[in-house]
């Protein structure tokens, strides 16, 4: 009598996960973006819903949650019941950086994970008309005791050059700023000597002749400029990793879980999906959940060193 109610559950377990499976979803979905509109993030997730949704066969309604360095839309899921019909981008930044330098009320275990979709990309960049025509010139100008003024309006743009910096005696010096367009602007306009910066800010100024571009600073050379070695193919072991995915508070359905990650990853390898991300300097890469986790767990250690070796100070919230 045991084993056959044993076998029953078992069947209506199956049935159970199947019935999910089949039928989900049944209705239109959220999917909440940590940044801003008009943001690489924003327009990057609005890219993947609108093909999810054609995977999905129902409406993924996005919502911006911006705040707190992308980490208020996180705290805001981490709190939420376990739905699948929620979802959340959920960046790197937020879980291998911003840790390090804030208090946040998460962790990397208060979600399922999704997929991860795409790869940022950053770059290091003067004006063209620098007399620093490589990595090594501008290494060598910033060992002098003026050193090399540089900006960076996150994390991951700040580290690449203080990293650089760190292992070779250079002294860069970081000039703040609010926002990509700011720093772009500082350098156009003279008030800085370098950037760290994506492909937005970088690339249409490289084409019209103002900016010259010396090194990717991601672990891969830029899709769209494959002529530009990394900092690593010039002999300096830095590189600055970033990714865009999605996840969902812990305790969704497995089975409406595996159907999200499958529509995720179907969607980035449509050739016009991948076109799109790679338009706004993203590069189009598919993760499972279970590598984006491995990535998001790798990065927190990576980038723990990486800030601690910078002395990058915590930031009060």
């Amino acid at each position: 009598m045991k084993r056959s109610l044993l076998k029953m559950s078992f069947i209506a377990l199956l049935a159970m996960a199947g019935a999910v499976r089949a039928g989900f979803p049944e209705k239109e979905m959220t999917m909440t973006v940590n940044y801003g509109p008009g943001s690489n993030t924003d327009i990057a997730s609005r890219i993947i819903a609108s093909a999810m949704e054609k995977e999905l066969g129902k409406s993924i309604i996005v919502e911006n949650r911006a705040g707190g360095l992308g980490t208020m839309a996180v705290s805001w899921l981490a709190k939420q019941a376990p739905d699948p019909y929620r979802i959340g981008v959920v960046t790197y930044a937020t879980q291998a950086i911003s840790p390090h330098l804030m208090t946040v009320n998460y962790t990397i275990n208060d979600f399922d994970w999704v997929c991860g979709f795409g790869r940022y990309l950053y770059g290091v960049a003067v004006r063209s008309d620098s007399p620093h025509k490589t990595i090594a010139e501008l290494v060598a100008a910033a060992k002098k005791k003026k050193g090399i003024s540089f900006g960076g309006a996150s994390t991951p743009n700040l580290i690449a050059l203080l990293e650089l910096g760190r292992i070779t005696g250079a002294n860069f010096v970081q000039i703040p700023y609010n926002s990509g367009a700011e720093v772009r602007a500082a350098l156009l306009g003279g008030h800085i000597e370098a950037m760290v910066q994506n492909p937005s800010d970088i690339l249409p100024y490289v084409a019209n002749g103002e900016m010259r571009m010396l090194a990717s600073a991601s672990p891969i050379r830029w899709p769209m400029a494959q002529d530009v070695p990394t900092l690593k193919d010039q002999g300096y072991p830095v590189e600055v990793d970033s990714w865009i995915g999605l996840g969902v508070r812990k305790g969704a359905p497995a089975a409406a879980l595996q159907r999200l990650e499958s529509a995720c990853l179907d969607s980035v390898k449509r050739p016009e999906v991948a076109e799109r991300l790679t338009n706004i300097g993203i590069a189009p890469i598919g993760l499972t959940g279970v590598q984006y986790r491995d990535a998001l767990k790798s990065g927190y250690d990576t980038m723990g060193a990486a800030i601690k070796a910078a002395n990058i100070p915590r930031i009060s919230n």
